[in-house]
């Protein structure tokens, strides 16, 4: 039986504070303090400030994820442009970074697919930041498993199966993510999307 990461890792409470009430100018100078201190995300919706604190198991999530993606791209025959966490910006509205974005097809302005690892939950502006930029579906990896939502009518759809990807199993694609060895969770990925 393989060993998943929950056992291997202790996932340590990673540090999250918001705050309401924030011009677009005190965002920007709050930004600016924290420029060079790694580790921190800031972000910003409809004057609610967010400080994210991002630890190592994020980052191991993040990078799985993305390794298993971009393997499945590959196999499918997928075109896509990986973005990462650019920042995403209506000036005085919203700046925020995804964990992950991805366009299909052609590269565009706003990503087709952002992704968030999300290690502490509690966000006032989860789909909300999203909705602004009109990104067409978003996933949030929580607790072990990828949620999917789909923009309609103006408004996020929790779904089962991703709309943009119709043919990839997400639950492998959750249990793989669960796997403490990265070669163990690629091989096992593969070998079910070659199914």
């Amino acid at each position: 039986m393989a060993q998943t990461l929950e056992n291997a890792v202790n996932f340590p409470e990673e540090q999250h504070f918001s705050k309401r009430g924030l011009s677009w100018e005190q965002f920007q100078a709050i930004q600016a303090s924290f420029e060079n201190v790694p580790g921190v995300r800031l972000f910003y919706c409809d004057e609610i400030l967010e400080i994210v604190s991002i630890g190592k198991p994020h980052e191991v999530i993040k990078c799985l994820i993305s390794l298993l993606l971009g393997q499945y791209f590959v196999e499918q025959g997928i075109e896509f442009f990986p973005s990462g966490s650019f920042s995403q910006v209506i000036p005085e509205i919203v700046e925020y970074q995804a964990d992950l974005s991805y366009c299909f097809g052609i590269d565009k302005p706003v990503p087709d697919l952002c992704i968030e690892v999300v290690i502490t939950s509690g966000s006032p502006i989860k789909l909300h930041k999203y909705k602004l930029m009109q990104v067409p579906e978003v996933w949030f990896w929580e607790d072990g498993t990828i949620e999917v939502y789909c923009l309609r009518e103006q408004e996020y759809e929790k779904v089962v199966t991703s709309e943009l990807l119709p043919e990839l199993d997400i639950s492998l694609l959750n249990r793989c993510i669960l796997l403490s060895s990265p070669l163990e969770a690629i091989r096992e990925f593969r070998q079910g999307i070659q199914q």
